[in-house]
C-alpha cells in the first residue's frame, strides 16, 4: 500500500499529518509512506526524521497522483484533488458537514473521502477520536493564553509584603477542552470554577479540583453521544442570568460549548462581558464557529472596557509537536481499521459503525445527504 501526507497549504496551519514514528510503523508494516518535503518542518519534524524513518520525500502533487491513500489534517487543495488516483482514499479533517461544495469536489473527483471530525463517540473509536485529541490541547492552551494576557499571578503567592490570593477562572463547558482547562488552570494554582448544561459533568469537574456550579432545578442537556443539546430560550435566559454574578468574580474566562456541525451557543451576551473588572480576560475556544461570546472576533483580541475577548483559531496548531503527534496517531487507530495487517490490503466495510460514518464521498457520490 502507497500511504502519502502532504504539508498544509494554509499558512495558519503548522500541524502534519503523518510523523516519523507513525511513518516507521507503516514502512516496518511493508507499505510505502511518502512525505512533501518540508511538510513537518513548522511541527518540529525536519526532513532528515523522515527519511531516517523510512519515508521517501517528493511534492505533493506527486504524491497526490501516486499514493492509495493520501492523508491531511485539512481538506485536499483543488490542485491536488485534481491530481488524486480515482478511487485512491482521502482522510482528514474535512468539514463535511459544513462544507457541502468541497464533498462534492470529493466526491466528483472519484475518491474515497474519510472525514476525521466525524468519527462517532463510541468506545471502540475513542483511539481515533481526532476531535477529543485536539481539542484537549485547546483546553491545555486557553489557561497559558489567558495567564499571559493576565497582569496577575494565577497562584496564591505569600511574600514579605503581604499575600497575594489567587486568580479566578471560571470555565464554561466542561467537555475535554473545558476538563483540561480546568486540570491546567488548578495545576497553575488559580481557583476554578466550571459550569456545563450536562449534569454528568460535575462529578468529572469536581475530580479535577474545581467547583461544579448549576442554577437550581436546571434541567439536564445532555444528548446522544455526549454532546449538550440545544437549549430552549428559555433555558438559555435562566443559565446567563445565574452564570453573570460569577463571571462578575471572575479575573479570567474560559468558553468551550460546541455543537458539531452547528454555530456555537452564546454563553456570554454584551451585558455579561459589562460586569466584568477591567484587566479581565475571556478566551473564547468556539471563536471559529461563531463564538460563545458576544462581541468575540476570530482571529483576533477585542478590547471591552477593559475587558480582553481573545477569539483564537486553530488552537491546535499553535503546539503543533504534540497535535501532530496526537492526530497522526488518531490516523493510524484508523489504519488498524481500514488496512488489513496480513495482506495489507485497504478494507472498506460499510457494515462497519465508523467506516460508514466517516466516510463521505465513495465512488463518485456524497453520502449521508452531504454535499451540494
Amino acid at each position: 500500500m502507497k500511504i502519502g501526507a502532504p504539508g498544509e497549504s494554509d499558512p495558519n496551519e503548522h500541524r502534519v499529518a503523518l510523523v516519523p514514528e507513525t511513518v516507521e510503523r507503516l514502512v516496518k508494516a511493508g507499505h510505502e509512506v511518502y512525505i512533501e518535503e518540508g511538510a513537518g518542518t513548522a511541527a518540529g519534524f525536519p526532513d532528515s526524521t523522515y527519511a531516517k524513518a523510512g519515508a521517501k520525500l517528493a511534492p505533493a502533487g506527486e504524491i497526490a497522483g501516486s499514493v492509495d491513500i493520501f492523508v491531511h489534517v485539512q481538506s485536499p487543495t483543488s490542485d491536488e484533488l485534481n491530481a488524486l488516483k480515482k478511487g485512491s482514499v482521502v482522510i482528514g479533517l474535512l468539514d463535511a458537514r459544513t462544507d457541502p461544495a468541497g464533498v462534492s469536489a470529493l466526491a466528483s473527483a472519484g475518491v474515497t473521502a474519510l472525514a476525521m471530525e466525524l468519527v462517532p463517540r463510541i468506545a471502540r473509536a475513542q483511539r481515533m477520536d481526532v476531535l477529543s485529541s485536539q481539542a484537549s490541547i485547546a483546553g491545555y492552551k486557553a489557561v497559558l493564553l489567558a495567564a499571559n494576557s493576565l497582569g496577575k499571578y494565577l497562584p496564591m503567592m505569600m511574600t514579605a509584603a503581604g499575600t497575594i490570593p489567587p486568580a479566578k477562572f471560571l470555565v464554561l463547558g466542561a467537555g475535554v477542552a473545558g476538563l483540561q482547562a480546568i486540570a491546567t488552570a488548578r495545576r497553575l494554582g488559580a481557583v476554578v470554577e466550571a459550569f456545563d448544561v450536562r449534569a454528568a459533568a460535575g462529578e468529572q469537574v469536581e475530580s479535577l479540583g474545581a467547583k461544579f456550579i448549576q442554577p437550581p432545578a436546571a434541567e439536564d442537556a445532555e444528548a446522544a453521544g455526549g454532546y449538550a443539546r440545544e437549549q430552549t430560550e428559555d433555558e438559555q435566559a435562566a443559565q446567563r442570568e445565574f452564570l453573570k454574578e460569577h463571571i462578575a468574580k471572575a479575573d479570567a474566562v474560559i468558553t468551550t460549548a460546541a455543537i458539531p456541525g452547528r454555530p456555537a451557543p452564546l454563553l456570554m451576551t454584551a451585558d455579561m462581558v459589562e460586569v466584568m473588572q477591567p484587566g479581565s480576560v475571556v478566551i473564547d475556544l468556539a471563536a471559529e464557529s461563531g463564538g460563545n461570546v458576544e462581541g468575540t472576533v476570530a482571529g483576533e483580541i477585542v478590547d471591552v472596557n477593559g475587558v480582553s475577548i481573545n477569539g483564537p483559531v486553530n488552537v491546535p496548531s499553535s503546539m503543533p509537536f504534540d497535535a501532530s503527534q496526537l492526530y497522526s496517531r488518531n490516523i493510524m487507530a484508523l489504519f488498524d481499521l481500514i488496512i488489513d495487517r496480513k495482506e495489507g490490503t485497504l478494507i472498506l466495510d460499510f457494515e462497519d459503525e465508523v467506516i460508514d460514518a466517516i466516510c463521505v464521498a465513495h465512488e463518485g457520490e456524497a453520502r449521508h445527504g452531504l454535499g451540494d
